[in-house]
Parts: structure tokens; C-alpha cells; sequence
């Protein structure tokens, strides 16, 4: 798992329950195979020139610049890199380096022959991946346009929709489509239905004659339907594209002149029943189907400013962390798929965690420390969209304050440790600081404080009255902020009981009424998409319209139509 664009891993297999073979999912610019990246200060280039031989697996071609998990890897390496390593780069210009097509979207011979597993886990990375670079258009100064010469179908649209403009050639055949419920019998699994309507305004009625024509539309009808921002001449569309995006990058508060963070690199030990990284390590129950997250909190205080932050990059403890986890989070998914519960614990000193707290929270205005706290909302929000059940932990020589405190919160279950320890270790307490409140939203927009106490409207600002002090179990119970205190002479069996009850539920039922609990509250775009779009997704991915031997998606290039059964569920 290097991150040494001299190294190339080769997939192995790890553990008796991981899959049979593990997906690698790290890379580097110096080994893409389907994504050029060119950086112009204050302009980025990303352009998909996708290998049609360089498929993640064996069985398919990606023609036409269709794209599988192995596409998105890059991209996702791509645009993290540009936030951390570019500061200077201020806006993003998305394009294609074929003539007459831009992106086809996800490639149909990979979906048609994936597990249903890897479908679903498919869409939720690119999803997230979409989501990011929205992010990055909103929060880092970093906006991104999308330049459209060529037919732009499914996916390739979707990832368009991402950005935060887009330009489409006008050349009488470029065209924007969302084909997938005339072609395929399923839905577009990336967000492109929420984001016609709720981020692209487009009218319901436009939308759904638009989802149901396969060729797309085109010239100036994208405009007026607001599929597309402009319409450029194909004899201009470059220098045009080029001249947009430099209007956006006008607008970025990010430095011109500062120097990159070292993004680091990541070597965790993989053995079969653990993974060991230098923040975090991991350790299974593969009978029980649970997996032990435990963070290792910080060994030296934080640094005096963000600028001695900025220069110590590779060594930041709150980024060091933030790449580990959202590394294991993704190595969890996509390769550990019979491990069902994530039980988090936190090792080390709580004052010292709260003083690196402190320190992101004074220093949030500097490019660099903003981009880590960014960095951390997504992480954690990967953690919310975890198809796996996830206790904490807070036992004796914890630290759970601020930043980690939002794994806790982020729990489906927090347990704490009262009385005595067998080694005589001081009893564990919690703290809040001031990044639980508003620092990392969930998906709903709210923080996970409010959204905890939704019946109580109060709660935040008497929680605020608490921040910088540190509660034992007894305080942390009385304010919320835990599930149930535990004696230390039941601490064991109690744990070990409820492991063992959530392992005999069905798996199929825990991750619906996980999902269905972790965001209630408002809706916006980003609950949507995953809450309503990829329910359905996943739901018709099992049905034998989309399916079957007779199905769409079975069917789509065969030459044969497919055959429907018509009954409505």
C-alpha cells in the first residue's frame, strides 16, 4: 500500500474474510493510466484519456472513455492532491481528449458482470468522489469547471454536474445525456437525478422527458433547459474554456505563492488478522465478523502555528491520521466485506488531543489547516455512510476529546467505563471542544451535536458551556454525550454480549435501519443521493429487469432488447 510512485503493489489477498482478491486502491500521478494531470498556476488540467486495457479487473474494455473504480481511484488521488499539494491552483478545468466524446459513463460490461456488492460500493465511491470536488468548489477555494466537446452520457454528465460550471461545444453533435433507464433499465447512481433538480434547477418535467431520451440534447437547447451554463465554438472551445476558468479562479482566497503540504505516504503492515499504520491500527474478529479500529492520539504537543504546521506536513498528526483512516475506511469497504462491526477506540493523552484541537480550531483561517479540517468532514462523513455497524469504546487510557470525540458521536453506540481498571489506569473522561460544533457536518448539513439532541434546540448551547472541560462517565451520561455507562466488573461481558447480539441480526437489516437512523433531521443533496438515489440503485441492481438473464443491463450491446416484466412493486 506505498504511496512511493516508484512502488506498484500487487494486489494480494488479506486475511480468511477478505475478498478473493484485494482491490488496490493507491496510486500517484506518476502511474495514472486513464487521467493527465497538468498544473498552470492558478489553473489545474485534468483530462480523461482512459486506457481501454488498464481495467481494474479482467472480463471488459473501457471504450469511449467509460470508466470503472480504477478511473475514480486516479481522479480521487488527483483532486485530493491538488487541494493539499497546490495551493496555487485555483481552478480546475475537466476535460476529455477525444474528438467526439468526453466520458460515456460507468463502463456497462464492468456493472454487467460486478457483484452486486461491488455495483453498490462502486456507487458510493464515486458518489463521494462527486461530493468532494463540490467541496472543494465551495469551501477551498478551489472551484472546478467542466469543458464538454463531444457526447458527455450517464457518468460522464454526472461528473459535469459536479462541477461548479459547464461549458458545452457548439458544434452540432456534443450533446448531454442521462441514458440509464431507456438503456440500461436502472438509474443514474451518481447523483445525476438530485442534481438536475436541486443543484441545476431544472424542471421536473424537462427533467424526465431529458432521462428517457437516449441521445441526449444538445446546442442551445442544453442552455435554455439549464443543463449546461454555454454554449463555446468548437473553433474557440480551449482558449474559451481556458478564459472561464481563469474567471473563477479570480475569485479563490487561496495563496499564490505558498508552498504545498507533503502529502503523506502511507505504508500500514497488512497481515492477516490485523493492519497496522503509524496513527491507527486495526485488528479482526473474523469469527465475530468485527473489526477494532484503535486511533493512536499524539505523542508531542501541536506545533506553534499553522505555517510550522505547513512545514511539518508529512509528520501532522490530524493529517497523518485523517489519510490512515480514510485509507482503512476504504480497504474496510471494499475488500472486508463480511466484517459487519467497527468497534473505534482512542489511545493516549486527551489533553494533548485538546490541544491539537485548539490549535486547528485558532488556526482554521490559514489554506492549510482549513483543507485538514475539510479533509476530516469527509472522513468522517465516509464513516457515517459505513454499511457497518459502529460502537465506541471509552475505557481507561482513552482520549476522546474534540476532533476524535466526533468518532464517538459518530457511533451508532458509545459505551463508557466506570470504576476501576485492573491495572489501577485512571478512569476515562470526554471533551468537548470547539470543532464539535459546526466544524464537520454530516450529511443532513447539521453538526452531529445538533444533530444528537433534534428534540432539544437547547442542547447546543449548553453543551457549548462545557467545552475544554472533562467529564467522567457520570457527566458524560447526564449531558448526552454517551449510550450507557458500564461498571468495570461488567465492562467485559457487556461488551462482549452486545458484539455478539448485534452479530446474530440480519446484515442486510442492520445496514437499512443504520441508514435510516444516522441522518434524520433536515434533507439536502447530499442525504438524498444517498439516503433515496442509491437505496433505490441498490435496490434495482437486485431485480431481474435490471438483472436477469433477460435483463437490461445483462443485455445492453448483445444486440437483443430485454424483456421486462411490468408488474409495479
Amino acid at each position: 500500500m506505498s504511496d512511493d510512485p516508484a512502488t506498484d503493489r500487487t494486489p494480494e489477498r488479506v486475511g480468511s474474510g477478505a475478498a478473493a482478491e484485494t482491490i488496490d486502491f493507491h496510486t500517484h500521478p506518476d502511474r495514472y493510466r486513464h487521467w493527465q494531470l497538468a498544473v498552470e498556476p492558478p489553473l489545474a488540467f485534468l483530462t480523461l484519456e482512459v486506457d481501454e486495457q488498464a481495467g481494474l479487473r479482467p472480463g471488459y474494455q473501457l471504450k469511449q472513455n467509460s470508466y470503472d473504480l480504477g478511473v475514480d481511484f486516479e481522479l480521487y488521488d488527483a483532486t485530493q492532491r491538488l487541494r493539499f499539494e497546490h495551493p496555487e491552483v485555483h481552478a480546475v478545468v475537466l476535460r476529455s481528449d477525444r474528438d467526439r466524446i468526453f466520458c460515456a459513463g460507468a463502463n456497462i460490461g464492468m456493472l454487467g458482470s460486478s457483484s452486486h456488492q461491488l455495483k453498490v460500493n462502486f456507487c458510493k465511491f464515486t458518489n463521494e468522489t462527486r461530493l468532494a470536488i463540490e467541496d472543494a468548489c465551495q469551501h477551498s477555494g478551489q472551484r472546478y469547471l467542466c469543458a464538454v466537446r463531444g457526447t458527455a452520457a450517464g457518468g460522464g454528465y454526472e461528473l459535469a454536474l459536479a462541477c461548479d460550471r459547464i461549458l458545452l461545444a457548439d458544434d452540432g453533435s456534443s450533446a448531454v445525456s442521462l441514458p440509464e433507464v431507456p438503456l440500461l433499465g436502472v438509474l443514474p447512481g451518481t447523483g445525476g437525478l438530485t442534481r438536475l433538480l436541486d443543484k441545476r434547477r431544472v424542471r421536473r418535467d424537462r427533467a424526465d422527458l431529458f432521462c428517457t431520451l437516449e441521445e441526449g440534447v444538445k446546442g442551445r437547447r442544453a442552455v435554455d433547459w439549464n443543463l449546461v451554463d454555454e454554449l463555446l465554438p468548437r473553433s474557440s472551445f480551449d482558449d474559451g474554456a481556458k478564459a472561464r476558468a481563469l474567471e473563477l479562479a479570480a475569485s479563490s482566497d487561496r495563496p499564490a505563492g505558498d508552498g504545498g503540504a507533503d502529502w503523506p505516504g502511507i505504508e500500514p503492515k497488512l497481515e492477516a488478522d490485523s493492519i497496522i499504520y503509524a496513527t491507527l491500527r486495526i485488528d479482526f474478529d473474523r469469527a465475530l465478523g468485527a473489526a477494532r479500529l484503535t486511533v493512536l492520539g499524539p505523542t508531542e504537543p501541536p506545533p506553534a502555528d499553522a505555517p510550522q504546521a505547513l512545514a511539518g506536513s508529512a509528520g501532522f498528526w490530524p493529517l497523518v491520521l485523517a489519510r490512515e483512516l480514510d485509507d482503512a475506511l476504504l480497504h474496510l469497504r471494499l475488500n472486508e466485506t463480511r466484517i459487519g462491526q467497527l468497534v473505534i477506540e482512542a489511545e493516549g493523552d486527551p489533553g494533548t488531543v485538546a490541544a491539537f484541537d485548539a490549535f486547528l480550531d485558532r488556526e482554521r483561517e490559514h489554506w492549510f489547516v482549513r483543507e485538514v479540517l475539510l479533509y476530516w468532514k469527509r472522513v468522517l462523513k465516509r464513516l457515517d455512510l459505513t454499511a457497518r455497524s459502529v460502537f465506541t469504546l471509552i475505557a481507561p487510557g482513552s482520549c476522546f476529546a474534540g476532533l476524535l470525540l466526533e468518532l464517538a458521536l459518530a457511533s451508532d453506540r458509545a459505551y463508557m467505563f466506570e470504576g476501576e481498571s485492573d491495572d489501577g489506569e485512571a478512569p476515562p473522561s470526554i471533551e468537548l471542544g470547539r470543532l464539535n460544533f459546526g466544524a464537520f457536518p454530516t450529511p443532513n448539513g447539521l453538526s452531529r451535536i445538533e444533530t444528537r439532541f433534534l428534540a432539544q434546540p437547547d442542547a447546543t448551547d449548553r453543551l457549548r458551556e462545557l467545552i475544554g472541560k472533562p467529564l467522567d462517565a457520570e457527566a458524560a451520561e447526564e449531558a448526552g454525550l454517551i449510550t450507557e455507562v458500564l461498571e468495570d466488573l461488567d465492562w467485559d461481558d457487556e461488551i462482549r454480549i452486545a458484539l455478539e447480539e448485534r452479530a446474530s441480526f440480519s446484515p442486510d437489516a442492520l445496514t437499512a435501519m443504520e441508514a435510516n437512523l444516522r441522518f434524520p433531521g433536515p434533507e439536502t443533496l447530499e442525504s438524498k443521493i444517498f439516503g433515496r438515489l442509491s437505496a433505490w440503485q441498490n435496490w434495482i441492481f437486485q431485480r431481474p429487469n435490471a438483472v436477469g438473464e433477460e435483463g437490461a443491463l445483462r443485455l445492453y450491446g448483445t444486440g437483443r432488447r430485454p424483456r421486462f416484466d411490468s408488474e409495479r412493486v
